[in-house]
């Protein structure tokens, strides 16, 4: 690398460790811990790439931004900061900065970052799918705060679509917060003043998409599709014909969907439209299920204890032995069940801290509750594959399925085999591939053809 880099962190660590790798990978740095120096150093022209932070103690990275960009509008500048959440992502890419890496963050990527800085052909720091002066809304739900790289990743993609007029799909489990990122991409962008509407798509016919999508919205508004893989035959055609209509091209309406349930191999069984999901999914987004984000659960949880408070009910904390025992736990219900864990622990415990034997009994009582609520499995796989191929000719009344039965059977049974057993290795496809005996050219390929999300997370300490 080549050129002089402008640090501004009040963290003296973190100030050291920048300017001895930047120095070492051939840069000159100059660094200091408030804004009013750095604003100096900008005005006289020094610097070919900024890397700030944003809480310094005599002001705001992100509020000297904008006055940056005016001044010197080729100037990069790398937003860094301890503040992970969607809205410091989406404030960071609508002021121009060059890139936004949460804290803590891997050095060597940040330093990759500062080289594409430098080395950038006619950067030009304002994206013009951004609109200047879009409103922030305030501070969502803390589902979607998180320092977690899984959670870092959706930033991103929001930061960078929620301006524009992409169709989005929102893929996830029950309870992740589908329903939260689809009201943020609404409400965090320059749609915010126009009309969201939602649609059920489990029951949503041809005409109620009718009336929903050409009276209930207006102009710019957003359109919300509700768990779309639910979306029957008739209804997938109709609203194919409605995104392609004159009336909602007129209005400048976005689509934004979601599933809580793999759409492609739907795709295969010929059970739904590739054109209509290929209209919609011009942008997808995949939310994390929280067993993927342990990281945030402690932020999540303490969210939930304030809220709990706000609503006048018991100020409680948690023990962090507690807390421990809340990270090593199965959460099926994702981000929904540790919301409502965390009111069940302030109603039911006596005192104002919750230790980790009460986390414990809770999250005992808990399984069980679940356990005797969940239907009988049947013993052998071969039983359950039998029902499930007799209710899908059932659902084909007297007709034959489409050709390419056998083929979408077993990628039916693929799909779930191999997701589980990447979770199982948290995304080590050797492990996975030597725990299913297969080969690991296979395992990719596999991989690809499924379009299966594959997330390394690290194990428990």
């Amino acid at each position: 690398m080549d050129g002089t880099v402008l640090v501004a962190d009040d963290d003296r660590t973190i100030r050291t460790v920048l300017t001895q790798a930047l120095t070492r990978a051939g840069c000159k740095v100059r660094a200091t811990s408030n804004t009013a120096t750095l604003w100096r150093w900008v005005e006289e022209g020094e610097g070919d790439a900024v890397v700030s932070d944003v809480m310094m103690p005599d002001g705001n990275g992100l509020d000297l931004l904008p006055a940056i960009m005016k001044r010197r509008p080729n100037l990069p500048v790398i937003v860094i900061s301890a503040q992970n959440t969607v809205v410091t992502a989406i404030r960071a890419s609508e002021a121009g900065a060059f890139d936004y890496v949460p804290k803590p963050f891997d050095l060597r990527d940040l330093l990759s970052k500062v080289s594409k800085a430098l080395n950038r052909p006619g950067h030009a720091n304002q994206p013009e799918a951004v609109k200047a002066g879009a409103p922030v809304a305030a501070e969502p739900a803390l589902p979607l705060v998180g320092g977690s790289p899984a959670m870092q990743e959706v930033y991103r993609i929001v930061a960078r679509v929620v301006n524009t007029d992409l169709n989005v799909l929102i893929q996830g489990e029950s309870g992740t917060g589908k329903d939260l990122l689809a009201h943020a991409l609404h409400d965090l962008g320059n749609r915010a003043q126009a009309k969201f509407v939602r649609i059920n798509c489990g029951t949503a016919t041809p005409s109620q998409l009718d009336h929903a999508v050409l009276n209930e919205t207006e102009q710019g508004g957003t359109v919300y599709l509700d768990e779309l893989s639910e979306l029957s035959p008739d209804s997938q055609l109709h609203l194919l014909g409605l995104t392609q209509s004159d009336a909602v091209q007129a209005q400048s309406l976005r689509f934004v969907s979601s599933t809580n349930r793999p759409v492609l191999p739907l795709i295969n069984e010929g059970l739904f439209r590739e054109d209509l999901f290929y209209r919609l999914n011009v942008m997808p987004i995949v939310l994390p299920p929280l067993r993927d984000r342990i990281e945030d659960i402690s932020d999540l949880s303490q969210h939930f204890l304030q809220d709990c408070a706000a609503k006048g009910m018991a100020r409680k904390t948690l023990t962090k032995s507690a807390m421990d025992q809340m990270r090593l736990a199965k959460w099926p219900g994702n981000v929904r069940g540790l919301q409502n864990f965390i009111q069940r622990l302030v109603i039911l415990c006596p005192e104002d801290e919750i230790s980790s034997d009460f986390v414990s009994k809770a999250l005992k009582e808990m399984a069980e509750q679940e356990q005797s609520g969940t239907p009988v499995v049947a013993d052998r796989l071969s039983t359950s594959v039998e029902a499930h191929i007799k209710r899908y000719f059932d659902l084909h009344g007297d007709a034959l399925p489409p050709p390419g039965l056998y083929n979408r059977i077993l990628r039916e049974v693929e799909l779930p085999l191999l997701a589980l057993s990447l979770s199982a290795t948290r995304g080590n496809q050797i492990k996975t591939a030597e725990l299913l005996g297969i080969n690991r050219n296979t395992l990719r390929k596999k991989i690809r053809e499924l379009d299966i999300q594959v997330t390394r997370t690290k194990k428990l300490s």
